[in-house]
């Protein structure tokens, strides 16, 4: 390793056994609270290499791309490679960006427009809310690694923020070049001294926090998500280890055992024993602030309480008992062929050089780690596991469906309620007197009226929407009398159709048709009509009322209308305009309604929000024509 005068420090990893090079550029500064503009880091990499003030964003990916080269860069780091005959080319660009970042206005609406959609499918995702409330738990909402994005986060973020970030942040006297490839030592030293040297240093702001206390007790975080038919659980805590510490190469061993694969104790228990998961693992996670302990599954609902019982059952019996001299070898034998896999990648031996000089390790850590691994002894990782893990102070979290398992969930400490981002749910008070069959009497008065909805005996909508850039239609067809057509199309062709008729119904996709019967087939009759709330006598649904809910922050009674078959219908209604706002339904995902507006003296939604797991992103549709009580024919559902 070798520094400049502007303080950046260079390390090299000669390896000539191909001729490339790559160059990784990292920022070593503290962790940051990005307070009302959560979400600004995440622009900063993007913007960056999105223009220069001598090129467009096309022109850096021309010439990157014609050079056969990758670059690539985030809030803390620029990383750039190519064949060696291309470096001074990759480096020009490479400090093009780091120079001369244009920040192109443009750019920002673009990005923020991804992100807001990215946030919007992450709102619906029991993995992602599972991340939020765990690190909200542990972390709280006032420390780095607890705060979250939201949408007014992400509109609050301007081109001057991400300015101001770079100008803060970027400068060498915080930063690590590491070099990885063919190239010898003087060479390194006259490059960066050709690319680098003007770099000019600065001062930057440091930032200390309040490490995270564990909790006095074991307690209960609960998001509920009723169209889970899985409930994801975490249970975490916090934990003080870094790269280096006593305890980390120990701490490698206990986990590895604890829930570091298919043969480890919490996989062999929960999944092949109990069969309530198809996977259950464990972390011990180091870091300069604070480390972090993991367990987690997703689990069958019916069984979430009896899967916690499990993964506590194992992490008290490592602790409490211990490990036996037979896991212990099988882990060495583990993580030492990992390691030695791990040292083909020259970028491992990069990564490691860099933490060598940002930890202050001993320079001899790495060359010397599986003899290290392999000194540890039964008793040795017993004493990790004491030290690292408490038993007694852990925090369990729940993504799932709240009616089926919070009463279960008690049994382990007190139950508190958050949201979809991690925040604490909002207190709901249902009104006393509220029945199923109120609630769909306010939602059919506020619409227009039981009568006039029943006026309705067909109607025909055209929808149009756009998918990640790619712009599609889709058509409807309602008829009271329990007829129902629906077809998808892109640029003209139609990718996907579905027919119901009264006693049959067929879904047609890429060429092929499939005839529904049985349930998917009652389910289907029993989503087919536009408004069959005005119709539950005559069609002799029952509904039942399953509580007032949090929908994105509005309160919604729950309503469950069930067919005679016991197919299902789960509707949410707006506690204070009475509005349907959302339909869940477990097999295609959830549909949200907004934008009402009046056809045919009917309130109808304009505007369908469509989560569902067969497309990547929400899906917003806007309805552009409506035709209502025009007359059908056979051929409008064939």
């Amino acid at each position: 390793m070798f520094t400049l005068e502007n303080g950046l420090k260079v390390i090299l990893v000669t390896n000539d056994k191909l001729p490339r090079v790559a160059f990784s550029l990292v920022l070593d500064r503290d962790p940051l609270m990005e307070g009302d503009k959560a979400g600004l880091t995440g622009f900063v990499g993007q913007m960056m290499t999105s223009g220069t003030d001598s090129r467009t964003k096309d022109q850096i990916d021309e010439e990157i791309d014609f050079i056969g080269a990758s670059l690539s860069a985030s809030s803390t780091s620029i990383f750039g490679s190519s064949l060696k005959k291309h470096q001074g080319k990759l480096l020009e660009l490479m400090t093009d960006v780091l120079y001369n970042p244009s920040f192109p206005e443009e750019e920002l609406e673009k990005l923020r427009k991804q992100t807001l959609t990215g946030l919007a499918t992450t709102k619906d995702d029991p993995d992602a809310i599972s991340s939020r409330l765990a690190s909200a738990m542990v972390y709280g909402k006032e420390h780095p690694y607890g705060e979250v994005e939201t949408e007014e986060t992400i509109n609050n973020i301007s081109v001057e923020d991400v300015k101001s970030y770079y100008e803060t942040f970027f400068k060498p006297n915080i930063a690590y070049l590491t070099i990885v490839g063919d190239m010898e030592l003087n060479e390194a030293k006259k490059i960066t001294e050709q690319y680098f040297a003007d770099w000019q240093a600065g001062d930057v702001p440091r930032f200390t926090y309040d490490k995270p206390a564990r909790t006095g007790e074991t307690v209960v975080g609960l998001v509920d998500r009723s169209s889970s038919v899985q409930t994801v659980i975490n249970i975490t805590q916090p934990v003080e280890l870094k790269v280096g510490d006593e305890d980390y190469i120990s701490s490698r061993l206990l986990n590895q055992i604890l829930g570091g694969g298919s043969s480890a104790r919490l996989f062999m228990n929960l999944r092949e024993d109990k069969g309530f998961t198809y996977g259950a693992y464990s972390s011990i996670i180091p870091d300069r602030l604070i480390g972090e302990f993991n367990a987690s599954a997703s689990v069958r609902t019916e069984v979430t309480d009896s899967a916690v019982v499990e993964i506590l059952h194992e992490i008290n019996k490592i602790v409490g008992e211990g490990v036996t001299a037979e896991e212990l070898e099988k882990a060495k034998a583990n993580l030492s062929g990992s390691f030695g896999r791990s040292l083909e990648s020259p970028s491992t031996i990069a990564s490691f050089a860099l933490n060598i000089e940002r930890y202050g390790l001993p320079k001899d850590y790495y060359k010397n780690y599986l003899q290290e691994l392999n000194s540890y002894t039964v008793s040795d990782i017993n004493q990790t596991a004491k030290e690292l893990i408490d038993p007694s102070k852990l925090y369990i979290t729940a993504v799932g469906n709240g009616s089926e398992i919070q009463e279960k969930l008690a049994q382990f400490g007190e139950v508190m309620l958050y949201d979809n981002m991690g925040f604490p749910a909002k207190e709901l008070t249902a009104d006393a007197d509220m029945t199923a069959e109120k609630v769909i009497s306010n939602y059919l008065e506020a619409i227009g009226g039981k009568d006039k909805a029943q006026t309705i005996e067909t109607a025909k909508f055209t929808m149009n929407a756009d998918v990640m850039g790619t712009s599609l239609s889709m058509g409807m067809i309602y008829d009271s009398k329990g007829r129902y057509a629906q077809n998808t199309s892109i640029g003209g062709n139609v990718m996907q159709s579905t027919v119901i008729l009264k006693d049959s119904g067929k879904i047609s996709a890429q060429g092929q048709t499939i005839e529904l019967s049985g349930e998917q087939l009652e389910e289907a009759k029993v989503n087919s009509y536009l408004i069959p709330e005005a119709w539950i006598g005559e069609l002799e649904y029952s509904v039942s009322l399953d509580g007032l809910k949090d929908v994105d922050g509005t309160p919604a009674y729950k309503v469950i209308i069930e067919s005679p078959s016991g197919a299902k219908l789960i509707n949410y209604y707006d506690q204070s305009t009475g509005l349907k706002i959302k339909n869940e339904n477990p097999t295609s995902g959830d549909t949200f309604y907004s934008d009402y507006q009046e056809k045919n003296g009917v309130l109808i939604p304009m505007t369908w929000t469509i989560k569902s797991p067969m497309i990547p992103v929400p899906l917003e549709a806007k309805v552009v024509d409506v035709k209502i009580n025009e007359t059908l024919t056979e051929s409008d559902f064939q």
